[in-house]
């Protein structure tokens, strides 16, 4: 059995968020962080939310999916590379360049400094062309240092409830493809 973890950005995804909306037809096999800075983000703690997260999955679970947006996705890759925890598998949504100016304003010093470094999980990095918190060549960068598959959106800017997804199916199809690995 297939267990999600829910991984949003700052201050969480609300429920117009593909995030949320995915979560709730997951029902009982999905589990969404709970990290006490959601605002003011600490890594530590987002990484320690992860792993609360996942301990939290029904006990059947032989199968985890993290599913990640945004700052999200920088937690995963850092939890990804000190768990031990296998299988595991990644949808990395939208990450933030950690060179940009958007990111370096939110962000506490834990964050910074971060840099992207091969992954020991089978990953599927998303990105839209039109991002405005990451360049669509940073992304396809940041994908290959990850060793991530790639794929990019036309024209979907944040890839967040801003962008008017609701299911999102593209999104789907990128974690059909992802949990196919």
């Amino acid at each position: 059995m297939i267990g999600y973890v829910v991984v949003p950005g700052i201050d969480g995804s609300d429920d117009a968020h593909w995030q949320s909306r995915w979560e709730q037809a997951w029902g009982e096999r999905a589990v969404r962080i709970e990290p006490g800075s959601w605002s003011v983000p600490e890594l530590d703690d987002w990484v320690e939310a992860i792993d609360r997260g996942v301990g939290l999955l029904d006990p059947r679970v032989d199968d985890i999916v993290l599913v990640a947006h945004s700052l999200g996705c920088w937690a995963v890759v850092e939890w990804l590379a000190t768990t031990t925890r296998r299988p595991l598998r990644a949808l990395l949504v939208a990450p933030p360049d950690p060179s940009g100016s958007a990111f370096r304003s939110v962000v506490t010093a834990s964050f910074l400094g971060m840099s992207a470094r091969p992954l020991p999980s089978a990953t599927v990095l998303v990105a839209s062309v039109d991002d405005p918190f990451c360049a669509v060549d940073v992304a396809r960068e940041l994908g290959r240092r990850w060793g991530s598959a790639f794929e990019a959106i036309p024209a979907g800017g944040h890839l967040n409830s801003a962008s008017g997804l609701g299911d999102w199916p593209r999104g789907k199809e990128a974690l059909a493809r992802l949990i196919g690995r």
